[in-house]
């Protein structure tokens, strides 16, 4: 039997590079190819580069990893903001144009910043976006133009507080402060869910490998906490696994006690019944993921 071929973009973002380490193990590779592209190599935002990239072959599904994630930044200039639109929503419907064209499958990774962050349990897929901020508007926008261009053979994906073991990202980050400051301060007053790259990427293979579901779907791994409690953990698991030598006192503060350029939603936890339903799957708590991915940067650093 003939492989399937999948083509991932975004190929050297934290998610694209946790597709590509589990790929060689994961049950899917039984049965597709991966075809995984960088910036370099095809650039959402223009059509000319996806047809160089992707005429003549067979694509089956695309998963689109690319994104503008500099959150503030996009807030900064126009010029920022414009990116922030091309990559986020231009892309998009680029990518989904040329699926319409090659009758090949859409899974586009979206966020919880969609929405306002004003509810007080977990979002449902219907529920009604709301985006406060460029970056989180580009991100509606491209989910809307999506739907729009491949409405029947779409999965949108939306992740919520999104990390790995690679690239910046807030696991890494604190870990990095933890290590050098005295103490730190983390706001205690937004409320969400972490995802680890890893379950995030065995969903997708789950995903691309069946026919099922269409349409907007949540995950993330199980639980609901601060960036405070995060941190918290972070510290805890990073002295566990040797990352750390020594513990810090770490104040919880308010949000309106950290500023930054694009607000974030108080509470942005998604409801994942739907994904849980469609694709028999189940989410693992997120402090056990969190202890999987200090682990393994733990191991890492041990080798160099």
């Amino acid at each position: 039997m003939s492989k399937k071929t999948l083509v991932l973009t975004g190929a050297n973002g934290q998610l694209g590079k946790t597709i590509q380490k589990l790929w060689d193990a994961a049950p899917i590779h039984d049965c597709f190819h991966l075809l995984a592209f960088d910036k370099q190599q095809l650039d959402i935002t223009d059509p000319q580069s996806i047809q160089r990239a992707l005429n003549g072959l067979k694509v089956d599904v695309i998963i689109n990893a690319a994104a503008y994630t500099a959150v503030d930044a996009a807030e900064e200039s126009e010029v920022n903001a414009g990116l922030a639109f091309a990559v986020n929503e231009r892309g998009p419907k680029n990518l989904a144009r040329w699926a319409q064209a090659a009758d090949a499958r859409l899974i586009h990774i979206s966020t919880d910043f969609v929405f306002d962050g004003t509810a007080a349990s977990p979002y449902p897929t219907d529920a009604r976006p709301n985006p406060r901020g460029v970056y989180a508007t580009s991100k509606l926008a491209g989910e809307q133009a999506v739907l729009e261009a491949l409405p029947n053979n779409t999965i949108i994906l939306r992740a919520s507080w999104l990390y790995s073991q690679y690239n910046g990202n807030f696991v890494k980050t604190m870990l990095r402060l933890l290590a050098t400051r005295d103490s730190i301060a983390v706001v205690d007053d937004q409320i969400g869910a972490p995802t680890s790259t890893r379950p995030l990427s065995e969903l997708l293979f789950n995903i691309a490998a069946s026919e099922n579901g269409n349409g907007i779907y949540h995950w993330s791994d199980d639980g609901s906490i601060s960036w405070y409690d995060f941190a918290v953990a972070i510290q805890e698991e990073g002295i566990a696994a040797g990352l750390l030598a020594h513990s810090i006192p770490i104040e919880p503060i308010t949000t309106a006690e950290y500023s930054t350029l694009a607000a974030r939603p108080a509470f942005s936890v998604l409801d994942r019944s739907r994904t849980e339903a469609d694709f028999a799957c189940t989410a693992m708590p997120w402090r056990e993921q969190l202890k999987l991915v200090i682990q393994d940067l733990a191991d890492r650093e041990q080798t160099h």
